[in-house]
């Protein structure tokens, strides 16, 4: 073997490791990248490496089956590098698919830490208005305690204060801005988002415990199972991510505290994002259906459930029917 084949040959086996990494990177992902930015990088790197190599091919004898190689896989990397934005709706349902299910899974903890806080303020609130029915005070109107003490609930009539439309449009407007509160507090190191978690709890858990002493509570879960399972998950996930913006500012690990919260609260502006919608579903239930006397308790029920399961069906696992198509990101 002459020098010159000895030194084709050595460039083919050095080559040969990059063109195969290269190809793995072009096929179809079965799951969600974890690092985008790094593969996007690296996938340029290669196609300038395939760029030189087959310049250099073209310019070697007796080469014709490595320079379609090649050329096949120039073409390739090329068409994945400069093909054309997704649309819209294609952003669109990547955030639904890929982008939210990722990120729900990394702030797990997160999430779980504001259910946790949640629940134990809810339990709380139930042990002290009941044990201490005076605290109502603190969490209830004068005219919302008037109702009960006369045997009814503060929601009964308020198909005859406002058309439903109307109520939709108000609560859904309340509930984004508790949501939006929730998560924005969490910039005092999450103290903040902690604080929204807790008195929320202890709001409902009180009003429940209240509504109990006057045997009202069946009543009062009948106008909230509608809309509450979507209202209260989208607050909850809102305390988590509330909190994932105070650890970023606690623990901003190798990076500045700046860089740690810039790049934390475009994760989470991500799930908000995507969860927002929901509550505008949940409006519409709360001001068409919960204040309805005409429907019963089984509906509300169905609905409350049939909502709550297909939102965390959404944000955990993406949407059903783009199951198996991913789009590098």
């Amino acid at each position: 073997m002459d020098t010159s084949q000895q030194a084709l040959t050595h460039w083919l086996t050095a080559r040969k490791v990059h063109w195969d990494t290269l190809e793995a990177q072009l096929k179809p992902q079965q799951s969600p990248s974890e690092q985008p930015l790094a593969e996007a990088r690296e996938l340029l790197v290669g196609y300038r490496g395939v760029m030189n190599d087959l310049s250099l091919a073209r310019r070697l004898q007796g080469t014709a089956l490595i320079t379609r190689y090649l050329e096949n896989l120039f073409l390739k990397t090329h068409e994945e590098l400069y093909r054309p934005a997704p649309h819209f709706w294609g952003r669109l349902g990547d955030l639904y698919h890929i982008d939210v299910p990722l990120l729900m899974r990394r702030m797990q903890r997160a999430l779980y830490a504001s259910l946790a806080v949640f629940v134990v303020a809810l339990l709380v609130g139930w042990v002290l208005v009941s044990a201490y029915p005076e605290l109502i005070n603190l969490f209830a109107s004068p005219a919302m305690i008037r109702e009960v003490h006369a045997g009814r609930l503060w929601t009964d009539g308020l198909l005859n204060v406002a058309p439903s439309s109307l109520l939709s449009v108000g609560i859904a407007a309340n509930n984004i801005s508790v949501t939006l509160l929730s998560f924005g507090l969490g910039v005092f190191y999450g103290v903040g988002t902690l604080y929204m978690i807790g008195i929320n709890g202890l709001m409902l858990g009180g009003a429940f415990a209240f509504a109990a002493s006057y045997g009202l509570d069946g009543r009062l879960f009948a106008f909230i199972i509608g809309h509450g399972v979507v209202e209260l998950s989208v607050i909850i996930i809102a305390g988590g991510l509330g909190l994932q913006l105070g650890e970023a500012l606690i623990r901003p690990g190798t990076r500045s505290r700046l860089q740690a919260f810039q790049a934390t609260c475009t994760d989470t502006g991500k799930v908000l994002l995507a969860a927002t919608p929901f509550l505008l579903v949940a409006g519409i239930i709360e001001g068409f259906v919960s204040p309805n006397p005409l429907f019963g308790m089984m509906p509300r029920v169905l609905m409350g459930l049939g909502s709550g399961t297909l939102f965390w069906l959404v944000m955990l696992y993406g949407l059903p029917w783009r199951r198996g198509k991913f789009v590098r990101g």
